[in-house]
């Protein structure tokens, strides 16, 4: 009876441990679970987001306050952005949002420049002013074969 009891008490500490593990892995991953609560949907539509990626960081004043939750072609062919907000965060309806590098040759983010409008932002809305992220391919080729 002893050893089963023993056998027993082991089986459930590793138990524990895997969901112990699996709670910190979605709590701490990219995308949480548990996140649905604390965060808001935002959206906004670019020329351009050459290089931004699902799982991006979105940031007002060098702060991360969200991810980029999905990317689609919209209308107009112009690129789709989903973005998951911090609700502690409120952004002003006349918000910018730009697509930034970091560094020179870093991952690409978005950059949320607040607006002075006294009227925020709702679940499901629309950044409506955007700046598209700089191609530097384009850039240096303009430069090289001299195309303005």
């Amino acid at each position: 009876m002893k050893k089963i009891s023993a056998e027993l008490v082991v089986g459930l500490f590793i138990i524990a441990g895997f969901l112990c593990f699996v709670y910190l892995s979605f709590r701490l991953g990219e995308f949480s679970v548990f996140a649905g609560d604390r965060t808001y949907t935002l959206s906004a539509d670019f020329e351009s987001i050459s290089g931004l990626k699902v799982g991006a960081i979105i940031e007002v004043a060098g702060v991360n306050i969200g991810r980029v939750s999905s990317i689609s072609l919209g209308k107009n062919d112009r690129a789709h952005v989903d973005m998951q907000i911090n609700r502690e965060l409120k952004l002003s309806e006349d918000a910018i949002a730009s697509v930034r590098t970091q560094g020179i040759i870093g991952d690409k983010y978005i950059r949320i420049s607040q607006g002075g409008s006294e009227v925020l932002l709702k679940d499901g809305g629309r950044i409506a002013e955007t700046e598209s992220a700089i191609d530097l391919e384009e850039m240096v080729s303009k430069y090289i074969f001299g195309k303005v």
